[in-house]
C-alpha cells in the first residue's frame, strides 16, 4: 500500500539494518539502508559504531530546528565521520554537510561524506577539500583508523559554531519546503 506523507511516498515499513527498529519504507530510506549495509558488510564497521538519524539542533537568531544527520561513525568515543544523504546533485550539499560536521560535536569531525545513494564525495572536514569520489571510496574502517592517526580533533569555537548553525539553518530549514516532515521546526 502506497501512501503520501509530506515529501515522501510511503511504501510500507522496513526494518532498520543498524537498529532493528521498524521504520517507514521510502525511496530515500532504501538508499540509507543500502549505505548502512555497505558500511557493515563491505567497509568493516560494526553496527554499534554507526549511529543513524543523529539529531542536531540548529539556530539562526530566534529560530530553531532539529535536523537529522543520516549516520555518524563513532570510534574511540569520538565522531570520526558523518554521512549526509540527499537525493539529486551532490554539489549543493557540500557546505551544509561541512557545517553539520562542525556542530554535531564540539570538535571538527575529520571526514564528511555526502551521497545521493548512487554516488558520493568524501570531504576532509578541516579543509573542505574533496579527497575521494564514489561510494566505493567511502573510507573503510581500516582506512579511517589510518586517517585518525594523522589528525587532531580541533575544537570549534562558540563563534564558529554559531555561524555554522546559521549556515545549516539557511540551507536545510529556510531552503526546505514547509511540508518536509524530516525537519522539526521549533
Amino acid at each position: 500500500m502506497e501512501e503520501k506523507n509530506g515529501h515522501h511516498l510511503i511504501l510500507g515499513e522496513l526494518v532498520d539494518f543498524i537498529t532493528g527498529e521498524t521504520i517507514r519504507d521510502t525511496h530515500d530510506e532504501r538508499y540509507r539502508q543500502k549505505l548502512a549495509r555497505l558500511l557493515v558488510e563491505h567497509k568493516g564497521y560494526l553496527k554499534k559504531e554507526i549511529k543513524p538519524r543523529c539529531e542536531l539542533l540548529v539556530k539562526a537568531e530566534n529560530k530553531k530546528a532539529i535536523l537529522k544527520i543520516d549516520y555518524t561513525i563513532n570510534l574511540f568515543e569520538k565522531i570520526c565521520m558523518i554521512i549526509k544523504y540527499g537525493p539529486g546533485s551532490l554539489i549543493t550539499r557540500h557546505r551544509p554537510a561541512l557545517a553539520a560536521s562542525r556542530l554535531v560535536a564540539q570538535y571538527q569531525v575529520p571526514i564528511v561524506v555526502i551521497t545521493n545513494g548512487e554516488d558520493a564525495e568524501v570531504i576532509e572536514g578541516a579543509t573542505g577539500k574533496i579527497i575521494a569520489r564514489g561510494l566505493e571510496l567511502i573510507p573503510a574502517k581500516s582506512e579511517l583508523l589510518k586517517i585518525l592517526k594523522k589528525i587532531r580533533f580541533d575544537q570549534i569555537s562558540v563563534k564558529q559554531a554559531e555561524m555554522e548553525s546559521r549556515i545549516l539553518y539557511a540551507f536545510e530549514v529556510d531552503g526546505s519546503c514547509p511540508c518536509d516532515d524530516t525537519i522539526c521546526r521549533l
